[in-house]
């Protein structure tokens, strides 16, 4: 099998983690569409939500709450949004269940579909402030 969160979380790829436990991973973005825009992934490969057991999407769904909190202190944005996408369809880029966490600033308006990359150095440094936070 070939996905990118699976080649982050055994390291063939890099990532600017924020937080780790048994089953889950966060990390930033590579093209945030905003400042701050994180990721909640479990580590069992699924696809779909609904390819998870029920209380896996529970225990998903708390890390989401705990990163989300850290991203708003970290960033001092205003509001975040949440994106989780099942299937082609859906705009499921990675086939991997993953959760986005999209800070939200007043002064900035909310953009789903632009996006940007950031430079290591950036995200290093914003990765090592939200984990201080968790």
């Amino acid at each position: 099998m070939d996905c990118i969160f699976c080649d982050i979380l055994s390291g063939k790829r890099n990532g600017h983690f924020l937080y780790q436990d048994a089953n889950h991973v966060a990390f930033l973005d590579k093209y945030p569409i905003d400042v701050g825009h994180s990721l909640v992934v479990p580590k069992e490969h699924h696809e779909r939500i609904t390819d998870m057991a029920p209380n896996s999407v529970g225990d998903l769904f708390i890390v989401v709450q705990k990163v989300a909190k850290a991203v708003l202190s970290a960033t001092g944005a205003d509001a975040f949004s949440l994106g989780q996408n099942n299937g082609k369809a859906a705009k499921q880029i990675i086939p991997h269940v993953h959760v986005h966490i999209i800070p939200r600033y007043n002064h900035k308006g909310t953009i789903w579909t632009k996006r940007s990359i950031s430079d290591d150095g950036e995200l290093a440094q914003l990765a090592k402030k939200i984990k201080d936070i968790i």
